[in-house]
């Protein structure tokens, strides 16, 4: 058991990195539907949606002020 291990360790050619790309890519794509997710839900519900509302209307504002 000890040599199996040793080779496994000694040869790092035997450990393929195919897929690796493709799983690092899946992993970022759930990362920001996540990240998604979590603004929408913060965004309609516990205030987000007054608070997006406020600084909406604070943007309009400072445009009109401008012109």
């Amino acid at each position: 058991m000890y040599e199996l291990i040793h080779l496994l360790i000694t040869r790092p050619h035997w450990r393929s990195e195919r897929g690796q790309a493709t799983t690092e890519y899946a992993l970022v794509l759930l990362a920001a539907a996540l990240v998604g997710v979590l603004v929408v839900g913060w965004a309609t519900a516990g205030g987000g949606a007054a608070a997006v509302g406020r600084l909406f209307d604070s943007v309009i504002e400072s445009v009109i002020d401008q012109v």
